[in-house]
């Protein structure tokens, strides 16, 4: 058998349990009983100006105090979770205060700014109290129930802590919590579920103000408990704001990411077209606006849009220059993928004033570079990226990005490389169309088009390749183009077309079969085309003199 030489009342062991280990010993019947208790705790609850009291964090003690300028749900509201009566603890309602219990204190503590002070004297003959005094403020009732030590310190490292401060015994038998009226009955919920491992509440707010109090007291199962029954109740947007905006620590952060993981998946799937709910989008607090730009399937025309979209979302929210330049900086630049913006709009992120000159150089370098690496570089930093940053994953665009290289000299040209998936182009089929992002030659717009359309020579399908002029007046030129693709077993660039033509703002020109074959034959697994399941495409535009 196994020596087992660890202490028993270990909160370390504590923060690794998950909330199914509350199954393992339900001990409700406990709860308020003299019988299985060691000690007497006598909880005051108080009022003031404002229930609402900040620890080290800025936290409040209840979900109505640090969210309250959002509307909770009337029929939530309308619900209260009661515990059994016939646990509920002895109450007293005071009319005056009793001074001697309103001492100052010191934060010795994160949980709760309270101090254990050890009773001698007179204090010690008068109950043997251990008094955690929470400030000066007006006692509105007293309650007092029966605890067992050995219970809540196994919960809680904040009971560990206020039982093993190297008082005696004897003398922690009678042990004061002061706090605010909102906490009362998050607390009771919560003293109940260290003894059962269930809660009585089943609403999304009662659930919250539980989820509070149990960061508070360090009850991690408690919080893993709570999270696991909010995400099984319906998702709104509300909600999942609250979710996200919930204050932030360590320990709330770690036990509460599968509810916060949740919510982000929520707001992204709910406004992922940005421009069909761009008024509701627009009005969405920091940490929605944060969720929603994560998501890898954004329904934007480009990375472009994703810049624009953001920029202007600030301007709203922000007026003041100095606090949008911090919170694009320190909060939304590191969702914004730069290496998929295009290079027209990579100079303008340099001269932007809403971003610090330091910022901006480093992620248009950090983007040029990530343009200029090979494909399989570029797939290899992609795989790198952690969960939490994924700038050099490439969403789902509407139109695809391409790198271009241009010249100036001899004569204006550029060179546009546009790389398909294998998947992408399957999905073309009968009849669909890709577009890539524009790109400029001589102060006008174009872009690339891939098509799957029927052979004019035969009646089957066939991987064409457009080019075209963006809408832009009567303005016309003349372009000598050539199309090219990679192609095995050298893996080089082969022409496959060329020609001359004369564009006019909306007109397009390109070969409808381009590679001279059917479409099962140019999709086959053993396709020519295809190199890593990608189909490399070039095109090269100059202006004839």
């Amino acid at each position: 058998m196994e020596e087992l030489n660890s202490d028993l009342f270990d909160p370390r062991a504590v923060m690794d349990s998950d909330y199914s280990s509350t199954s393992e010993g339900n001990f409700g019947f406990a709860f308020n009983d003299s019988n299985f208790s060691d000690r007497v705790l006598r909880i005051e609850i108080v009022g003031g100006p404002s229930d609402c009291r900040s620890d080290a964090e800025g936290a409040c003690a209840s979900v109505a105090d640090w969210a309250p300028l959002r509307k909770r749900p009337t029929e939530d509201v309308k619900k209260e979770s009661d515990l059994d009566l016939s646990l509920c603890p002895e109450e007293q309602i005071l009319d005056q205060p009793d001074m001697d219990d309103c001492e100052g204190f010191q934060n010795q503590d994160e949980a709760v700014a309270m101090a254990e002070e050890s009773p001698s004297g007179d204090e010690a003959d008068s109950g043997n109290e251990s008094n955690w005094s929470m400030d000066s403020s007006t006692i509105l009732r007293v309650k007092t129930l029966h605890i067992s030590s050995p219970i809540l310190a196994a919960k809680s490292p904040f009971f560990y802590k206020l039982f093993s401060n190297g008082m005696k015994e004897s003398e922690q038998r009678h042990v004061t919590l002061r706090i605010s009226a909102s906490e009362e009955a998050p607390l009771m919920e919560l003293l109940n579920f260290m003894y059962s491992g269930t809660l009585s509440a089943s609403t999304a707010p009662a659930l919250l103000d539980i989820l509070m109090a149990a960061d508070k007291f360090e009850v991690v199962s408690c919080m893993r408990y709570c999270s696991r029954m909010l995400r099984n109740l319906p998702m709104t947007p509300e909600y999942a704001l609250l979710y996200l905006e919930l204050p932030s620590s360590v320990l709330m952060g770690e036990a509460v990411q599968p509810l916060t993981d949740a919510a982000k998946q929520y707001l992204a799937a709910c406004y992922k077209d940005i421009n069909k709910f761009q008024e509701e989008v627009m009005a969405l607090p920091l940490a929605g606006i944060e969720a929603i730009l994560s998501c890898d399937d954004l329904q934007v025309a480009s990375e472009d849009a994703v810049y624009d979209f953001v920029l202007k979302w600030a301007r709203l929210q922000y007026p003041s220059p100095e606090e949008r330049r911090q919170v694009l900086g320190a909060h939304l630049a590191k969702f914004i993928r730069f290496p998929y913006m295009s290079c027209r709009k990579l100079r303008k992120v340099l001269t932007c004033s809403d971003l610090d000159h330091d910022i901006s150089s480093k992620v248009v370098l950090e983007a040029l570079f990530f343009k200029a690496e090979a494909p399989h570089r570029q797939r290899s930093l992609t795989a790198e990226e952690s969960s939490s940053s994924r700038r050099f994953v490439e969403r789902a665009y509407k139109y695809r990005p391409v790198k271009v290289v241009e010249f100036e000299l001899p004569r204006q040209q550029c060179v546009v490389y546009l790389d398909l998936k294998r998947e992408e182009c399957a999905n073309l089929f009968p009849s669909g169309r890709v577009y890539s992002q524009a790109f400029h030659l001589g102060g006008q717009g174009f872009f690339l088009s891939a098509h799957c359309n029927m052979d004019q020579q035969s009646p089957t399908h066939c991987f064409g390749l457009f080019l075209g002029m963006q809408e832009k007046g009567s303005v016309s030129f003349a372009v000598d183009y050539e199309f090219a693709a990679r192609s095995k077993p050298m893996e080089e660039y082969v022409s496959k077309y060329k020609g001359t033509y004369t564009f006019i703002g909306g007109k397009a020109v390109g070969y409808r079969n381009l590679f001279g074959m059917h479409w099962v034959t140019f999709m086959a697994e053993d396709s020519q085309f295809f190199i890593n399941d990608i189909l490399h495409l070039r095109a090269e535009l100059t202006i004839r003199q």
